[in-house]
């Protein structure tokens, strides 16, 4: 019976042999990018919604979503490396989420979309 070290070693290894980690990290950084994408603009206005009080939700973070102000799942099937904001709902009222994606208080709208930048940005393209 060969030993745990005979394995590893290179030399009991045949030359035919690949590197296992290789390939899963190839095939892994294809789906989840070191480097993610950046958000891109959904909208340039924010949405209204009714936030229950101990409800969960899912922002989302990457502007691909077809149901904004929440996530889709786009973010994994277009492969962006961005994944949505959980939060939870202290209480039930209605907020603005932001769609610009350019908030410093995500997933709550601060204003940003007003500035120059964002309404010169085109819905769909990174800021």
């Amino acid at each position: 019976m060969r030993g745990v070290g005979a394995i590893l070693r290179p030399a009991a290894r045949g030359a035919r042999d690949l590197n296992p980690r290789r390939d899963i990290s190839s095939w892994l950084a294809r789906w989840f990018p070191r480097t993610p994408a950046r958000s891109v603009v959904a909208l340039k206005t924010p949405i209204k919604v009714e936030l229950v009080a101990g409800k969960t939700y899912r922002w989302c973070v990457c502007g691909r979503s077809k149901k904004q102000p929440f996530c889709d799942g786009s973010h994994f099937f277009q492969r962006t490396g961005l994944s949505p904001l959980k939060f939870k709902a202290q209480e039930t009222r209605t907020v603005a989420l932001c769609t610009c994606k350019a908030t410093q208080r995500p997933p709550y709208c601060d204003g940003t979309h007003r500035s120059e930048r964002v309404q010169k940005a085109e819905v769909g393209s990174p800021l």
